[in-house]
């Protein structure tokens, strides 16, 4: 075989790449964390509620979350507080979104388990800080 041909190795995602999870309900907010964090060169995991996000957690291990507060049926901190109090993901970072940025927010999102509070519209710079800061790799 020629070295002219790249093997599955090489052509993985770099050593640097984490799996981020990105739990909103909205669509816009989603697929543009998904684009910044694709870009960043990042795997991306989306769902779109809590109880999607809990499913997904079981079956993707990401090693990084983005959770939206104010979702329907399951909202961000119930949804950080059961990641949280599950021992095989106790140790995954959390990181809450949302449009507001009031002093109560960011409290209870620490009270609940999450590492910080982004606010919305975040910025790519902002999200891949986050990853770089947080991600604590498996």
């Amino acid at each position: 075989m020629s070295d002219a041909f790249p093997t599955l190795v090489e052509t993985a995602a770099p050593a640097s790449a984490a799996k981020v999870l990105v739990i909103d309900d909205s669509n816009t907010i989603r697929r543009s964390a998904e684009i910044f964090l694709r870009q960043g060169g990042h795997e991306v995991v989306l769902a779109e509620d809590g109880f999607d996000a809990l499913a997904k957690v079981n079956d993707h291990e990401p090693e990084l979350i983005f959770c939206d507060i104010l979702m329907p049926r399951l909202d961000g901190y119930q949804t950080c507080a059961i990641i949280k109090r599950n021992p095989r993901f106790a140790h995954v970072p959390v990181i809450m979104l949302s449009s507001k940025d009031g002093l109560f927010d960011k409290a209870r999102g620490r009270m609940v388990g999450s590492e910080d509070y982004l606010t919305k519209p975040f910025t790519k710079e902002q999200l891949l800080r986050a990853v770089a800061q947080y991600r604590r790799p498996a």
